[in-house]
């Protein structure tokens, strides 16, 4: 399984509209405009062909970066979560931090 962030900045709130609810049949939400995408290259890939079309490429910017297998991964400010629950839909390395 591979992990890839996929984040936007986009212009017109009819475009960002639409990315968003692609977007959510692909990854998970960790901002407005941040998703955890987890899948294959092919996962990766089918997003994307499904995103990029509905983006202005003068307007708008889209961005896709890989998480490394064995990066370091941690969280700087409030928890999002009470202590002690852990959202199951991130992959387990995450859930710890």
């Amino acid at each position: 399984m591979l992990y890839w962030i996929i984040g936007y900045d986009i212009t017109d709130s009819r475009r960002l509209q639409r990315v968003y609810r692609a977007m959510l049949r692909h990854a998970i939400p960790l901002e407005f405009s941040v998703f955890l995408l987890t899948g294959h290259e092919a996962d990766k890939r089918r997003c994307l062909e499904e995103i990029c079309p509905l983006i202005d490429p003068d307007k708008d910017d889209l961005r896709c970066y890989p998480l490394p297998a064995r990066g370091l991964q941690e969280r700087i400010g409030k928890a999002t979560l009470p202590a002690g629950i852990h959202w199951s839909g991130l992959p387990v390395e995450q859930n710890s931090a």
